[in-house]
């Protein structure tokens, strides 16, 4: 049976490096989201720690453009899945260094730039279950603050999520290894294989 590893966020340094490909994960804590408008915007605009309402120092950062309903308590989630990843890498890497970040959450991978930056800060790539967009909803356990909401939109927004086994996978890690790049070779010999019999 594979072995769960409980993880609370924010991550330490120690907790990351502590992280390999191939593990289990449920994460509790708390967890920030971000897609193409937030990345872009923590690139070119180099917001200050005092203008970000929420400490990304040890954050994950979840590639992910929550549903949300505005409800008299408050916001509630209807559905949180991931996104595609790659659809970031340009920024990625920039984002990691400069914020302070020790995990980054989505669906499927991201490129050498990212995974170099993940080494050099000592950070990790987690995946989580695309599909289960509703399932995941279900793990946010309270909506702690959002960001940049009037200017971006509720799926643009950096949202605070406080959650609870959160379930993920680490397929990329801060020692340089890469579920993702394994695949991508293994793949590529198989076609080149293909290929030569046809």
């Amino acid at each position: 049976m594979v072995e769960v590893k409980r993880v609370g966020l924010p991550l330490s340094a120690e907790d990351a490096a502590g992280l390999r490909v191939g593990d289990m994960a449920l994460l509790s804590g708390r967890l920030v989201t971000g897609r193409d408008r937030v990345h872009k915007y923590l690139v070119e605009k180099h917001p200050g720690k005092g203008d970000i309402p929420f400490d990304l120092e040890g954050a994950v950062l979840y590639h992910c453009g929550p549903v949300i309903k505005k409800t008299d308590a408050g916001y509630q989630v209807l559905a949180a899945g991931p996104t595609t990843s790659m659809r970031v890498e340009m920024y990625e890497a920039d984002v990691i260094r400069q914020y302070g970040l020790r995990g980054i959450m989505g669906k499927g991978g991201m490129g050498d730039k990212t995974l170099r930056a993940l080494q050099e800060v000592g950070a990790v790539y987690f995946q989580t279950t695309g599909g289960a967009a509703a399932y995941l909803a279900d793990m946010i356990t309270e909506v702690a603050g959002v960001w940049k909401l009037e200017e971006f939109g509720p799926t643009e927004a950096m949202w605070l999520f406080e959650i609870r086994d959160f379930p993920a996978v680490v397929t990329m890690d801060s020692h340089g290894n890469s579920i993702h790049k394994e695949i991508e070779a293994v793949s590529f010999e198989k076609f080149r294989t293909l290929a030569g019999k046809i």
